[in-house]
């Protein structure tokens, strides 16, 4: 059985010449509880940076020497990263474009595609797809290194009260991580509650750190806040030459999250988010950043940990374990991200089919997906064994988030032309703003490639090859359904004409083909020699937007001679159910009886050979792909016992 799930083409939505103003149209709440729960869902990922950024910058593998010159210039290009690459580039202009609220690659995708078909050859779009493709498994690497190298610096702290504890810093990390996973299948629900509230307590708490440190001893350090002049940045450059360039790549962990702010656009809409940044987040962050720059200017080379060391003596054991619980919820933001990634590139026909479970009767977003959580379990458990320690991880922790800041811009040039109407210079001048910063972290995290940046290289590109393998083999793979399909006209004349035994009750074949008879109904019409009175061909597409209104979600035809056809939508953030569909179907006047009804579905067996133009290679990865993918009776909640599986083999 094969659903309709071939995108030729991103997401897209009807084009419009303005910006969208629809972000969070399904988001209800106050703007005050919107923007607390988006400092536990949002900023978990950029609101833990504080715990390594600035130490990698000064006492990493890439360090520059400490003093006056080297921190302010440091201080004053983390201030300015969070202006231009948070404030400016995501909040300000990236966050304007949304697909019915929602945002991230997908949505990106979707408004650089519509309504320029005639303007961009077929290679430029599926150039641009690819891109789109390889950014978001960037995303996939970025959800396994993120709780470990978070959970890691935090537990890391404790070897700054003690050097004794440092053997078992390892193993405590990876016993957190372990029950973080554990626990995946529980859902988010009682757990989200308290993560708005942790997260606030989280950037007050570093907030009066940094802000104690700052203004203590007679404000002797105040100086420290000139580093918002940008000039400070330039002297860094003068003073240090390329090995300030080499610095971006710390430096660049102070955005890590970004990404999050417009992929979880649709969970709390833009307000809230723009709000828990300017009055939470970037105070709290920049007063941190500020206090360990003072931390500097006063011990210099004596540090070991800049962020636990500027809490007193009796508060830091109370820090390490905030900061614990700060960077689980920033791991479980990531790992819930990775859940909602998968189930939309299943929806959209990037990957097989995976077991989706909801853990929330109310919220359709909270699901588990057990074999996604397995995958980045064991990747987090083996970062952590192998990488050691926190400042290890971080060279490849900045290889996966610049690639993926790096193809949003790419994109979001496309969306202000094509979508928006912007001319060629409006766009460029803005789009030169991102790439300054985009382009100059990503080539000084290349850099890092032997560091660690080689491992979100492999994850992404052994993540995007199964995705387009997958894409290609189903494209391939309906080709060859289509070749043996008969039209309806035809099937239904022979029906006339051979009067065949209907036998009581309602057969429903699925299949991806909305205008032919579908291979399986050939199957057991020509073995069989029999049909039910009523015989029902039911098509589930993926519609390239997020959600489908309830009044578009089925049609239903009537056929001749008992048949008839539903054709049923789903949006790419929405779960396929049988049972959605045919309470739907009902309201259109085609009841359907499950206890009456045999479902016959379609196995393919796939055998390789020389069949498609595909790699063997490639072939060999979708035939085993294909075998493993769960049925369609648990992906679409249709009853076991209803089901019979007529099975053919394919070449490819």
């Amino acid at each position: 059985m094969s659903v309709a799930t071939e995108p030729a083409a991103p997401p897209q939505v009807t084009a419009t010449q303005e910006p969208s103003q629809k972000s969070g149209h399904h988001v209800h709440g106050s703007l005050s509880a919107l923007a607390l729960g988006a400092l536990g869902v949002v900023y978990g990922d950029i609101g833990t940076s504080p715990l390594y950024a600035l130490r990698e910058c000064f006492l990493g593998s890439h360090a520059v020497h400490i003093d006056h010159t080297n921190i302010l210039g440091v201080l004053s290009l983390i201030v300015w990263s969070l202006i231009m690459v948070i404030s400016v580039k995501y909040l300000t202009f990236v966050m304007r474009a949304d697909n019915q609220g929602e945002g991230g690659t997908l949505a990106l995708l979707s408004l650089s595609k519509a309504g320029v078909a005639d303007r961009m050859s077929p290679r430029s779009q599926y150039v641009r797809l690819l891109l789109g493709l390889f950014g978001t498994a960037l995303l996939y690497a970025d959800g396994m290194i993120t709780p470990a190298i978070s959970v890691l610096s935090a537990v890391e702290g404790l070897g700054v009260a003690t050097h004794d504890v440092d053997p078992y810093i390892t193993p405590i990390t990876i016993v957190i991580l372990v029950g973080l996973f554990a626990v995946q299948h529980r859902g988010t629900a009682g757990i989200a509650a308290v993560f708005g509230p942790v997260m606030l307590a989280w950037f007050v708490v570093i907030g009066l750190l940094g802000a104690v440190r700052i203004f203590e001893q007679h404000g002797d350090h105040v100086s420290v806040l000139s580093a918002v002049n940008p000039w400070h940045a330039v002297e860094f450059f003068v003073y240090e030459g390329w090995h300030a360039f080499f610095v971006l790549g710390s430096v660049v962990l102070v955005v890590t999250g970004g990404e999050a702010l417009y992929a979880d656009m649709g969970h709390f809409g833009a307000r809230p988010i723009r709000y828990a940044w300017y009055t939470v987040a970037m105070p709290g962050l920049l007063l941190n950043y500020f206090g360990q720059g003072v931390l500097l200017l006063e011990r210099g080379a004596e540090l070991r940990n800049p962020f636990f060391e500027l809490a007193p003596a009796w508060g830091l054991y109370p820090l390490v374990g905030l900061s614990t619980a700060a960077t689980i919820i920033a791991s479980q933001a990531l790992i819930s991200g990775a859940f909602s990634l998968t189930q939309q590139a299943v929806q959209l026909g990037f990957v097989p089919r995976v077991t989706i479970v909801h853990t929330s009767e109310s919220a359709h977003g909270q699901i588990f997906i057990p074999s996604v959580n397995r995958m980045m379990m064991v990747a987090c458990v083996l970062l952590v064994v192998g990488f050691g320690t926190s400042s290890a991880l971080a060279g490849a922790y900045g290889m996966a988030v610049t690639g993926t800041m790096v193809i949003t811009t790419i994109i979001f040039f496309a969306v202000g032309r094509e979508r928006w109407g912007w001319t060629v210079w409006m766009a460029a001048g803005v789009i030169s703003l991102f790439v300054l910063f985009d382009v100059g972290y990503f080539l000084a995290s290349v850099i890092k490639i032997l560091d660690g940046g080689w491992f979100p290289i492999l994850v992404g590109a052994v993540i995007f090859t199964v995705m387009t393998t997958w894409k290609r083999g189903r494209a391939e793979l309906g080709k060859l359904l289509r070749l043996g399909n008969l039209p309806m006209d035809l099937f239904l004349a022979d029906l006339k004409a051979q009067q065949p035994h209907r036998v009581p009750g309602t057969a429903l074949f699925m299949t991806s083909d909305t205008g032919g008879v579908p291979n399986v109904l050939l199957h057991h019409f020509k073995h069989n020699k029999v049909l039910h009175q009523r015989v029902i061909l039911l098509s589930i597409l993926s519609e390239r937007r997020p959600e489908v209104d309830a009044e578009q979600r089925v049609e239903v035809s009537a056929l001749e001679h008992g048949f008839f056809r539903i054709v049923a939508r789903f949006g790419f953030m929405e779960k396929p159910s049988i049972d959605v569909v045919l309470r739907a179907a009902s309201g259109q006047g085609l009841v359907v009886d499950m206890n009456a009804t045999t479902f016959f579905l379609g196995r393919e067996t796939l055998l390789v050979t020389g069949g498609t133009r595909m790699m063997r290679w490639r072939k060999t990865l979708f035939a085993v792909l294909s075998r493993n993918a769960p049925s369609a009776v648990q992906y679409f909640g249709i009853p076991p016992n209803r089901v019979i599986e007529l099975g053919a083999q394919f070449e490819i």
